[in-house]
């Protein structure tokens, strides 16, 4: 009744299912993903579930495949045009990944090589990047690396949350004040006007949109994935990089839509595939290993803070931005992503402006800094990092 693939799914769906709701219930200030893993480590270290439930559901094979599927949808959400608006924000990102990464390799004496190199792109970004690293360290035979990898992913956005949130907070105290000052929304980005309402110079899919249906979206991606995989193969680089690229140029020239996974109403099964990659990892972990596992975490997370704090607080690097709070901010969207950048900035609005007005402008203040500092590093540079470390696993 119970040894089948069907409960097995089930119970992965039950999991996966309660972390999202404590998520929404609490307004994302308990991270859906922590619950989740936490209910798998916990039901594997005390023998509830199988240690292998991930393949008896029929998940593994899926997620085999499923996340070159999930990187070309991840570049075909970047939108070249925002990131050129926010350079400055970019800077910032890009400025504070490369600190996580020096921050990492200083790490390797502290607690070990292939720790280091698993945690590191892990920290710049979120759960392709986890499957990537976690998989490598998993198919070299370091079970302990890849299970500091599967911690770290669950608990960055509780280390991130509280960091953004009070940084935001700050920024959004500054950015209420000056206008109530002077009564001008300074951020306000006014689109285009068009005489008639439409698209005065729509693109391929925007002319042939009706035939783009949830199979023909499928099939794209499946030939995008399977270029990918081919081209990785005779270049030798990861392959997750061609995805990712592949989907930014796509969606550049107009010949796909943006989210082509979320356009085919299948992003859900998706990441489920993809989160089920990364749960193996854990049902290695033993009780008397724990304690090493979340001191290691600790120490990672501690470097990776005083770091960025004395880059954007104490040295000049702030001024990019041209103010303390909204680059330390921005530092450690790296560790949140969407749409935790997103229920964050909404939060801080919600917790600063008085009237909608108010609200409003914080968000045009802050909101698209959060968005692209989350979707640069997460969705591609740290799937690119992924790949130019993962050979180096072992």
């Amino acid at each position: 009744m119970f040894n089948n693939m069907f409960f097995y799914l089930f119970i992965c769906l039950l999991f996966f299912g309660i972390g999202d709701f404590l998520s929404v219930l609490t307004k994302a200030k308990v991270s859906s993903v922590f619950v989740s893993l936490l209910l798998f480590l916990i039901a594997f270290i005390t023998g509830i579930i199988p240690p292998d439930i991930i393949k008896q559901a029929g998940l593994a094979d899926f997620g085999k495949w499923a996340i070159l599927f999930i990187v070309f949808s991840l570049g075909t959400t970047i939108n070249l045009r925002e990131l050129i608006d926010e350079w400055r924000t970019l800077a910032v990102s890009f400025i504070a990944m490369a600190l996580v990464v020096v921050t990492g390799f200083a790490l390797i004496p502290v607690i070990g090589k292939n720790e280091a190199l698993v945690t590191i792109p892990i920290v710049n970004g979120g759960i392709v990047a986890t499957q990537i690293m976690t998989t490598a360290a998993l198919e070299h035979g370091f079970a302990l690396a890849a299970a500091l990898g599967t911690i770290v992913y669950a608990v960055q956005k509780f280390f991130g949350t509280p960091f953004a949130s009070h940084f935001g907070i700050k920024e959004a105290e500054t950015v209420v004040a000056d206008f109530r000052k002077t009564g001008v929304n300074k951020y306000k980005k006014e689109a285009p006007k068009k005489e008639d309402g439409t698209l005065s110079n729509p693109n391929f899919f925007e002319r042939n949109k009706k035939y783009y249906g949830v199979f023909v979206s499928l099939a794209i991606t499946a030939l995008f994935a399977w270029l990918s995989f081919v081209i990785g193969k005779m270049t030798h680089i990861s392959a997750p990089i061609w995805a990712l690229l592949l989907g930014v140029i796509v969606t550049s020239l107009g010949l796909v839509p943006k989210n082509i996974l979320l356009h085919a109403k299948s992003l859900g099964i998706f990441n489920v595939a993809c989160f089920a990659t990364i749960i193996p990892s854990l049902a290695t972990i033993k009780p008397s290993q724990l304690l090493g596992l979340g001191v290691n975490t600790l120490i990672i997370f501690a470097a990776v803070f005083v770091v960025l704090y004395l880059a954007f607080w104490l040295l000049p690097f702030w001024k990019i931005l041209g103010s303390k709070n909204m680059a330390l901010a921005v530092s450690v969207c790296q560790l949140l992503g969407f749409p935790a950048t997103y229920l964050i900035a909404n939060e801080v609005a919600k917790a600063v402006g008085e009237t909608e007005t108010e609200r409003e402008v914080i968000l045009d203040a802050i909101l698209p800094k959060y968005l692209v500092a989350g979707f640069a590093t997460v969705s591609s540079v740290s799937v690119l990092i992924a790949g130019i470390l993962v050979p180096f696993v072992g």
